[in-house]
């Protein structure tokens, strides 16, 4: 299979109020509004080549729209749309978006919508925002908690290795890691790739009936010390840490997570690894091994196991779920929050 999948372009977020959701990422998290069009709000990171980077529409509960994924080429473009065909998967095509070209969109068998495009506009600052350096988009974010780019999704799915290997399959991800739990063979965790990153999907398990939810979206800053910074601005302003910041062992980022007026979680990273090998094989974490916390030292919050938007009668250790994954949850290095 030719390369299909470039890059995560942007996502598109459901919530219940639009604007207060816009001005956390604006006036909270540093985040650009340069797009309002029909009740939608365009935002972007300072680093992001393109347009935007973010895009919140009205919804009656936070949850994930839709992920775009910019393709290498116009004939990948067509190879990938005949390759989820022929995965028994039918979407359609939109002769072009905003900013964008033709793109063609589908619900994959696990209920979460992505979109895939070739033709995009890169961006172009103005003079106020212009960079002294030619390769940046525009220069650095004057916010003390700015995000560079736009870095991944983690979605949560009744079945993770399904997932992994329909994705895999049919657009080409690579599957980087998988994590079971240490008290039965259940598989809770996995990462994707399309790049040389440790993931930019991420995948946890969802004992729910509810298709297509999302556990958090995650944006990128260059180092640990940024990561940091940012923690102190946001509780200064007056947004706690839900977990973090800390190390996880699985992608070995830097991390903290956090929640937007919506309640929808969004998490910030730095550092990781790079793996640019083309045979790689998933290895099986597991919890104990510190595949969420690196140090094995520290409790994952029991709110990381909330999805969104939450199921019929959701809870923390969510409906239906086993004995096992129940414990598990409330393990202090259990995973389902990792991403």
């Amino acid at each position: 299979m030719i390369k299909l999948l470039s890059h995560l372009a942007h996502l598109e977020i459901a919530s219940p109020d639009v604007d207060a959701s816009a001005r956390f990422y604006e006036e909270k998290f540093g985040m650009r509004i340069v797009d309002r069009l029909d009740g939608r709000v365009y935002l972007r990171c300072w680093g992001d080549y393109y347009h935007y980077s973010l895009v919140v529409v009205p919804g009656a509960e936070p949850a994930l729209a839709a992920m775009a994924w910019r393709v290498t080429s116009p004939e990948a473009l067509d190879t990938a749309v005949s390759n989820i065909e022929e995965h028994g998967v039918t979407g359609t095509w939109a002769a072009s978006g905003h900013r964008h070209g033709k793109a063609y969109t589908f619900t994959g068998p696990y209920g979460h919508t992505m979109k895939l495009f070739w033709d995009v506009d890169r961006f172009e600052a103005d003079a106020d925002h212009a960079s002294i350096y030619p390769d940046r988009p525009e220069k650095r974010s004057s916010h003390a908690a700015a995000p560079r780019f736009l870095d991944h999704v983690t979605v949560a799915s009744s079945d993770v290795r399904g997932f992994a290997k329909w994705y895999s399959g049919t657009l080409g991800f690579r599957t980087m890691a998988f994590v079971d739990l240490d008290e039965a063979p259940i598989t809770v965790f996995s990462v994707l790739t399309t790049n040389e990153k440790s993931h930019d999907l991420g995948v946890v398990k969802d004992t729910s009936s509810r298709a297509g939810r999302v556990n958090h979206i995650a944006f990128w800053v260059d180092t640990h010390e940024d990561l940091l910074r940012t923690a102190d601005v946001l509780m200064e302003n007056g947004t706690p840490m839900e977990y973090g910041p800390s190390i996880h062992g699985v992608g070995e980022q830097n991390f903290l997570y956090f929640r937007e007026p919506s309640g929808l979680r969004v998490e910030l990273n730095s550092g990781g690894y790079r793996n640019y090998v083309p045979d790689w094989e998933p290895n099986t974490w597991k919890p104990s091994e510190g595949s969420n916390n690196f140090y094995r030292n520290g409790a994952m919050p029991h709110s990381m196991t909330e999805s969104f938007p939450q199921a019929e009668g959701f809870t923390a250790t969510e409906e239906g779920a086993s004995d096992e994954m129940k414990a598990a949850l409330l393990n202090p290095y259990a995973v389902q929050g990792r991403g």
